[in-house]
């Protein structure tokens, strides 16, 4: 991968990773914020409901945001872009749908044959 792709994709983890650390600031003001006492048992389930909404999907940011940063360790170490399985190059047009990514189409694919074969 050339230099030039390697800054490309940097950015891309970089803005991705300020989206979404603006997103989890502006949910801890707005926690703050809504610290509303419903008198109403509905209201206030609805309340926690969307709460507990809100802390999983911020949850689930916090892990990709760990992935980002980890994107961003082997494009420093020249790692990236290379499938962890099997060593081959990742696609680009795979690595433009998900920067984090970590190993290459055919790897992935099986990993989540196997995955559906072992729940089932």
């Amino acid at each position: 991968m050339s230099e030039k792709q390697m800054a490309h994709f940097r950015d891309i983890l970089g803005t991705l990773k300020s989206e979404l650390m603006d997103d989890i600031e502006r949910t801890v003001h707005t926690l703050q914020d809504e610290a509303t006492v419903f008198a109403d048992p509905n209201d206030r389930a609805s309340q926690e409901s969307d709460i507990a909404l809100e802390l999983r999907n911020r949850d689930r940011e916090r892990k990709l945001i760990k992935k980002i940063d980890e994107a961003l360790g082997r494009i420093d170490a020249g790692e990236y872009g290379y499938c962890d399985s099997c060593g081959v190059e990742i696609g680009l047009k795979r690595l433009e749908a998900r920067p984090t990514a970590t190993m290459c189409i055919d790897c992935k694919t099986l990993e989540e044959m196997r995955e559906r074969q072992v729940a089932k």
